[in-house]
């Protein structure tokens, strides 16, 4: 018999909520931040050459609209129907992985975008959401396995296949985070922890031997050692970056009054977001933005041990899957910009300016609610 107390969760049930409205209310609030962040990193770049000023907040307001109404869509969908759909949703992300590589744009020496003419689609996002159905639904059906050697490998032939795609395009921060993901599902799990270890250390073998071998990304890992070294080559970005922050002090130069967006800090409206925010808010934004992450996490984890207690596992699995990669990649986007990680080229989830990036996101926000509202459902007794 489950404890009242665990079912409770923090007198949600007795207060009559049939949603999480906290978890709705912080998202709400993250987003129109973004909005108020995009416009003021990017005003300068989008009035280059005449343009207009808000050029990126329209489109960003665009993606947002988008995300919101695709989530109104999913809160609505069952998660039995999302466990149903999950093989067809991994083999679509996996042929638009082949697709990107065959048709994508290329930016910067990598193809990671499909053109669609108003927006551009990057199939990791895609793959990062379908690994988190799948694994789930994998293990809800298939947890036996994870006992036996000979057979656990079969989990990660799909995942297998879809990291070599992620670095065929090449994107090796997508491809730590997925790692991340699925390492972090698998101990979930139960995987024995000697076979646990071994997956590690072969994620991360892999990790340095695509470090070693590949000079660009040797270069950012040498240049984030001592960015200082080479100000205006390697270590260009990060310099920026911290001198954005250092800039800021404790609270900050004000909203508007940044100077690193003016041309000298690239993308300052997307990967290096936070970057503006430490200048224009200064560290005590930061530590406001770091605990609003935190929170989602903490939340996403509570709702997930919440669908467990319920023998919701497949419910469980979704919630803590995205708590990983919520904390995962807004932990790496921080450690980018104050100089603790080599540049990845990953977003601030909720943040920074993109557009599959916010959708997908939105996506996996609209599932979380999905979850705790089915909790609450079995919690009045009802079926789900």
């Amino acid at each position: 018999m489950i404890k009242e107390s665990r079912l409770l969760d923090r007198n949600l049930l007795r207060r009559g909520a049939t949603y999480d409205k906290s978890l709705l209310w912080m998202v709400v609030l993250m987003a129109s931040f973004s909005l108020i962040m995009v416009y003021s990193a990017s005003i300068a770049y989008a009035s280059h050459d005449g343009g207009s000023k808000y050029y990126y907040l329209i489109r960003q307001t665009a993606f947002l609209g988008c995300g919101v109404f695709l989530g109104l869509i999913v809160v609505r969908i069952p998660l039995r129907t999302w466990k149903m759909l999950t093989p067809l949703i991994l083999l679509f992300s996996l042929v638009m992985l082949v697709v990107v590589l065959a048709m994508g744009r290329e930016i910067n020496g990598a193809k990671r975008w499909i053109n669609l003419g108003i927006i551009n689609v990057q199939p990791t996002e895609i793959f990062k959401l379908a690994i988190i159905l799948y694994l789930s639904s994998f293990f809800t059906r298939r947890a036996e396995i994870l006992k036996e050697f000979k057979k656990v490998w079969f989990a990660g032939i799909p995942v297998g296949l879809g990291l070599g795609l992620i670095m065929l395009e090449p994107d090796f921060g997508s491809f730590v985070v997925v790692s991340i993901i699925s390492i972090g599902l698998l101990f979930l799990a139960g995987l024995p922890f000697r076979w646990f270890m071994a997956v590690v250390g072969c994620g991360l073998a892999a990790m340095i031997l695509l470090v070693l071998f590949e000079p660009y990304r040797l270069a950012r890992v040498t240049g984030f050692l001592d960015p200082w070294a080479d100000p205006l080559g390697k270590g260009y970005q990060l310099t920026h970056s911290l001198m954005a922050i250092g800039r800021g002090g404790w609270f900050g130069v004000g909203l508007g009054a940044s100077l690193e967006k003016r041309f000298y800090l690239p993308e300052a409206h997307t990967d290096f977001i936070l970057a503006v925010i430490g200048e224009e808010f200064g560290f005590i934004g930061i530590l406001v933005l770091m605990f609003c992450y935190i929170w989602l996490m903490v939340r996403a984890f509570s709702i997930g041990k919440q669908a467990r207690d319920l023998e919701l596992f497949y419910s469980s699995f979704v919630a803590k899957g995205i708590g990983i990669w919520i904390g995962i990649q807004s932990f790496f986007n921080i450690g980018v910009n104050i100089g603790l990680l080599p540049t990845k080229g990953l977003t601030l989830p909720l943040l920074s300016y993109g557009g599959s990036a916010i959708i997908i996101i939105l996506i996996c926000i609209a599932l979380l609610l999905r979850v705790d509202y089915e909790n609450r459902r079995v919690m009045r007794g009802f079926k789900v």
